[in-house]
């Protein structure tokens, strides 16, 4: 059986009244009142496949859908070095010139042969790093006489050397082969090389991933990467997701890299650059030198711009910076965790930030990720689209930018370890939490509900500052007034959120999301920007929802109505 799609395993788990719309609750209902265990506390979409009950406020599953195995990324794989084809007269000579002798050639299997490049569009003598892990080669950086670079097709990335920092208590990681060689002559043998060079945009280090386990027991991780702004990315992403505590760095003076170091100083002198390395400033201590870079860009520059979504009348009054964290807030079915899904989707478009969502009410998981899909898509993709380009080509996006943690149990301290594992082995940059009520404090040591929740808010903010991720924590309101004349419910605030007072005071920044029917538009109010140079406080803004994508199209601003005396 199929519904929308899906595979479902077992319809209707729970022998609910089939086909009505509402009826009890698998949840609740056996422990209520006999004398209001019959009572229809539960709505059922069949179609969709969820419930939800108005008594516990418990979402759930009407059926069980088959779910697929773990995809694994299958790779491919360059053929073993069956015959050593060792670098040539002029390849070794070439070498030389930059201080590299033909033992380190030989230690670390650097190999020439002819291989077709796309560069130059022909088969070219070129030289071969060859990549090895756990013993097997697993890919090959191929260089020509053009300085032109490919690496195996399809092959897994992995960082070059790897193998070598087995054994050892540290390891040094630089920016290319080059460079292993030039520690290599030096006597460093446990160096290593990232296998795609440094750009500005580091998010996606996959070659980390599928490395990690390699540095579990590093005592101390040396960066030794370029100084030019891409390395210097590099190395700021390399620090937040190995940890600063084990992270040293060390520079080379006046020159570019280790190996322009080694022609210029020598062996000796590289070796102490390495040895020299200084640790990662200290967390909790700051002194002037530590930040005199970023005092002289402001005195320079004023206020670092901040970042944005995409949707201009959004971004004309609300931009946040990392480390922080954002409260969300709205009525029931206001299209809270709807736009906070727009505001993931836009960041990831405008700076490839990953996202881990904790939504227990996002469910099932299947649907939401269809949700994100849409909004790439910019429609809704039909049958004839699954297995196609564009099917394909999202389908990859979404896998490798958005992570849903599923548990049994919610708990905040289960949460954010699993978000500090996603920093180090994914590189997320943004952390849902959807809503906060499911996610509970497990391991608060008070009862009071304004100092569970300042502790609550604090891990978060603890967490956000670590790891420089954005947060989002979705917060239902618990206290909401019918407006006496019109009857409508009024708009909430930050304070109207159980612990109301603490919710204002903690948050870096607080969003009002809400819903008008009537006229089906979208506000969406800054109740706090702690920032002057982020936002604006009372500032407002106006969508439209397409039902196809789910994404949110800016409206004109609603002009005031004037008054006799203002109209001119």
């Amino acid at each position: 059986m199929e519904i929308n799609g899906f595979a479902i395993d077992e319809f209707n788990q729970h022998k609910l009244e089939e086909g009505k719309k509402q009826g009890i609750c698998p949840n609740c209902s056996p422990d209520r009142k006999p004398k209001n265990q019959k009572a229809k506390c539960a709505s059922y979409d069949w179609e969709r496949g969820l419930g939800t009950c108005h008594n516990c406020n418990k979402s759930f599953q009407l059926h069980t859908y088959k779910r697929k195995g773990k995809a694994e990324k299958v790779y491919s794989k360059p053929e073993p070095i069956a015959i050593r084809v060792e670098p040539g007269m002029k390849v070794e000579d070439w070498f030389k010139t930059r201080g590299i002798s033909k033992q380190t050639l030989t230690d670390l299997q650097v190999t020439e042969g002819p291989e077709w490049m796309p560069q130059t569009s022909k088969t070219e003598n070129v030289i071969k790093f060859n990549y090895f892990m756990g013993g097997e080669l697993t890919n090959i950086k191929y260089r020509d006489g053009r300085k032109n670079f490919k690496l195996y097709k399809g092959a897994e990335k992995v960082f070059y050397n790897i193998d070598a920092t087995v054994g050892f208590e540290y390891c040094v990681i630089v920016e290319g082969e080059m460079d292993v060689l030039a520690l290599h002559e030096a006597g460093i043998t446990n160096a290593i090389s990232v296998p795609n060079g440094a750009t500005l945009n580091n998010n996606n280090l996959d070659y980390l991933d599928n490395c990690i386990d390699y540095f579990e027991d590093k005592e101390k991780i040396i960066l030794a990467v370029d100084t030019d702004d891409a390395g210097l990315a590099l190395q700021t992403e390399l620090i937040r997701r190995l940890g600063s505590e084990v992270c040293f760095i060390t520079t080379f003076e006046d020159c570019k890299d280790a190996n322009e170091y080694l022609q210029k100083y020598g062996k000796e002198k590289l070796s102490e650059r390495i040895t020299g390395a200084k640790p990662v400033p200290m967390e909790n201590v700051t002194t002037f030198r530590d930040i005199e870079d970023e005092v002289t860009e402001f005195v320079r520059n004023g206020f670092t711009p901040g970042f944005q979504v995409g949707l201009n009348n959004f971004d004309d009054i609300f931009s946040t910076y990392t480390g922080q964290f954002i409260t969300v807030t709205g009525i029931p079915s206001s299209g809270k965790s709807d736009f906070v899904d727009q505001m993931v989707v836009g960041y990831n478009q405008r700076y490839s930030w990953k996202t881990a969502y904790a939504s227990p009410e996002n469910v099932p998981t299947f649907l939401h990720a269809h949700k994100l899909m849409r909004k790439h898509w910019q429609g809704m993709p039909e049958k004839e689209d699954i297995g196609g380009e564009k099917w394909n080509q999202i389908a990859d996006h979404c896998n490798a930018n958005y992570f849903h943690i599923d548990m049994e149990r919610y708990s905040l301290d289960s949460i954010l370890k699993k978000g500090a594992e996603l920093v180090k082995r994914k590189g997320i940059k943004c952390l849902v939490i959807d809503p906060f009520n499911k996610v509970r404090d497990i391991n608060a040591v008070s009862d009071d509900v304004n100092r569970y929740t300042m502790d609550y808010l604090t891990k978060i903010e603890v967490f956000a500052k670590k790891y420089d991720v954005l947060v989002f924590v979705v917060a239902h309101p618990t206290k909401m007034y019918k407006n006496q004349k019109t009857g409508e419910i009024e708009e909430p605030t930050m304070y109207s959120i159980k612990g109301g007072g603490e919710w204002y005071d903690a948050s870096y920044h607080g969003l009002l999301v809400h819903r008008n029917y009537e006229a089906n538009t979208v506000k969406v109010k800054v109740l706090k920007c702690k920032f002057q140079n982020l936002g604006t406080n009372g500032a407002e803004c106006h969508f439209t929802w397409d039902t196809k994508s789910g994404c949110y199209i800016p409206m004109s601003q609603p002009e005031e109505e004037k008054m006799p005396w203002e109209n001119g």
